[in-house]
Formats: structure tokens, sequence, C-alpha cells
């Protein structure tokens, strides 16, 4: 009976520390805060509309959910171009001559930003990720062709099946010559939102590292909102690799990683475009590349630097998924290869899981230093049913 008391025991304890993990996940109070960089590290920047004019925000302080800091008169309220027209230099001295205060709730911030409609990503760029993807052949690249757009309410589709990807974003103050990194660049957080679903059905199962159907699978509208910071260290390369990336859906942590955790960096990453940027994709039936201009990238083109592991979707398939497929294509289903139909058991399974994000989701980024996103998926049309 003592071998079967100690064993009932050791149960009976695991029972009750899952019982308490669990609970400590569902009580996480997530930061409603955030680390601004030192002065002497960083500018930080926001965007907000000053008596009904968008003015630029040299930000001091991010407490409670609430930004605080100097109105820059006078000054572009784009940040690429107000660092255009005045460097460190110039900005420093619009920021010891600024009077005018302000507080501001996080909620009525505009987009930091402008940024163009295309752009770079790198998928599998850390290693854990790359593991749960079970892709042996990256990092690699692909082209995210849609709008940025300010953190809110997403409308969810059907026919997706919808994960998160928290990234540190660069762009550029002039087209960045892939020869010559450039010596300052502009920091962001962004959600590279993802269809699975599109993906998996347009990608090349047997060189996922191609890249191709990334961008059919994170195009959608609304796939690249981000951060409400605007952050330019003076030094790039002491400060990058120590920002910390964090995820959260429903209060409950799903990534964090250090970008210094990160394949390849950002100079890296500029010679691995310059590798790929004859690549060509289809996208919707359109060829589609890596959108660079010569050997330069485009002013207002952000490169997206990969994502930590903790995504929703997992590479690896289950023996019976293909043994589902295989009857399915040999009892009638010839209209599809067998390897589409592994895709749509895939899918299928995927959806009858509920793991994917659905409506009454709400998927947070944080990042001392960068700031946040909230995004709240909501029903289709709700937002014009004015919810």
């Amino acid at each position: 009976m003592r071998p079967f008391c100690a064993r009932t025991f050791l149960v009976f304890s695991a029972l009750l520390l899952s019982i308490n993990a669990l609970r400590a996940s569902q009580d996480l109070v997530l930061p409603n805060s955030v680390e601004i960089a030192a002065h002497s590290e960083a500018l930080t920047f926001a965007r907000a509309n000053v008596n009904g004019t968008p003015q630029l925000i040299a930000v001091t302080s991010y407490k409670d959910a609430f930004v605080f800091g100097s109105v820059l008169a006078g000054v572009p309220d784009d940040p690429i171009t107000a660092f255009r027209e005045l460097g460190f230099e110039g900005l420093d001295a619009s920021i010891a001559d600024a009077d005018s205060q302000i507080q501001i709730d996080i909620r009525d911030l505009l987009i930091p930003v402008a940024l163009g409609p295309e752009h770079i990503a790198a998928g599998t760029n850390f290693p854990e990720h790359a593991e749960e993807a079970t892709v042996e052949d990256g990092p690699f690249l692909f082209t995210k062709a849609v709008q940025p757009t300010k953190s809110g309410f997403l409308e969810y589709s059907d026919a997706w099946l919808f994960d998160y990807e928290v990234e540190l974003c660069f762009v550029g103050f002039e087209a960045i010559d892939l020869a010559s990194p450039p010596e300052h660049v502009g920091l962001f957080l962004c959600n590279d939102f993802t269809d699975r679903a599109a993906l998996m059905r347009n990608l090349d199962p047997f060189d996922v590292a191609s890249g191709k159907g990334f961008t059919t699978g994170k195009s959608a509208p609304g796939f690249m909102p981000i951060g409400d910071l605007f952050v330019i260290p003076r030094d790039r390369k002491s400060f990058v690799p120590d920002i910390e990336l964090t995820l959260y859906v429903n209060n409950v942590e799903r990534q964090r990683a250090f970008q210094k955790q990160a394949i390849w960096d950002f100079d890296e990453l500029l010679v691995q475009i310059d590798q790929r940027r004859d690549v060509v994709w289809d996208y919707r039936g359109t060829p589609v590349m890596l959108p660079l201009e010569g050997r330069t990238i485009p002013l207002r083109t952000a490169i997206l630097g990969g994502t930590p592991s903790g995504t929703i979707f997992q590479g690896e398939i289950g023996f019976a998924v293909y043994v589902r497929a295989a009857f399915s294509w040999l009892f009638g289903g010839w209209d599809r290869s067998i390897v589409q139909w592994v895709v749509e058991t895939v899918i299928e399974d995927s959806k009858a899981s509920g793991t994917f994000l659905k409506p009454g989701d709400t998927v947070v980024l944080h990042a001392d230093k960068l700031g946040r996103t909230i995004t709240p998926i909501i029903e289709a049309g709700e937002l014009a049913g004015g919810q």
C-alpha cells in the first residue's frame, strides 16, 4: 500500500501545482506602463491631435495607460520627416525648447509614423519558433503587402485560421543601401497577423523556406497593426539586442524573447535581402518580389525582424492526419492531391480545436522602450453596427 499511497500523493501534488499554475496564468495582470528609454539612449515619439492638429510628442513617460511628454511645435509630425530635416541635434534642441506639456490617453494616440504598403518580413528568425514550425531551412524572407494601421478593433473572418506574431520592426530614414547598413534606424512594434489557412493552401510544403504563400497568408487588411511609439536609438547596435518582446492573449502570456535571440540581426537581414532580391513568388495570381528598388530598400518600407516561439500554429502533423487524408483521396477525393487533402485535414482539425484567435479575444503586444499594441478581435460587421 505504501508505494500506491506515495504515487497517489505525487499525482495529487502535481495536480495541485497544475491548478495553481493555471490560476496564476489566468490572474496575470498585463503591464499597464512602459519603460521609456533615457534621452541619452534614444528619442521616443508619439503622435496625437493637439487642438485638432496632428503633432509630434517627445515622450517622457508612459504610465497607467497614459503617455506624458512635450509637444514639438513647428516640427513635422511624422518622425521620419522630422529626423530627416533635423537629425539628433535639431530634435534635441526642439525637445529642450518645448514648453507645452501634455498627457494623452493611449487610446487617443495616432499611428506613430507614415509607412508604405509593402514590407519585408523574416520567417523563423528565432530558433525555437523555427523548431515549433518544423522549418529546417530557415530563416527566410517574404513580402508582407499590407498597409500598417494603428492598433484597434480587427474584424474577424470565419474563413481564417487566425494567428499572431509579435515582432520588432526597423525602418530607415533614407532608402537603405543593402551594401551599406545605415547608422540610424527607427524602431516600432508590430503584430504580423496571419491567416494560417490561406498560408497553408498556398505554400510549398516541400520547401517552406522558399517563402511561397506567406504573402497571401499575411497580407489581409488590418494584418499589421503597429505600436504606439516610434523610437530612434542613438546606437542601434547596443540598443536593439536587449529589447524584450512579449505577447498576451486574454491576459495570458504566449510569447516572450529578447531580440538578441534572433538568428539574423539587422545587418545580416540586409545581407539576406540582397541575396534574395531576384526571387519571385505568386501572390493571388500576380508575381511578387521583395519591395526593392535595385539594391535599395525604399523609404518607409519596414523590415520585420521575426517572431519568437509561442505561436498558435505548430508545424508537427500527426500520423492520423495522413491516414485520414489518404482515405479521403482513395474514396473519391481525386479532385485534390494527397498533399492538398493533408492541408485541408489540418485546417479542419485546427478549426475544430478552437485554439486559434476568434471574436472576443484580445491580443496585446508589449515591449519596454517600444510601447504596446492592443487588438480586440470582433465579429465581422460589428464596427458597422456601431460597436
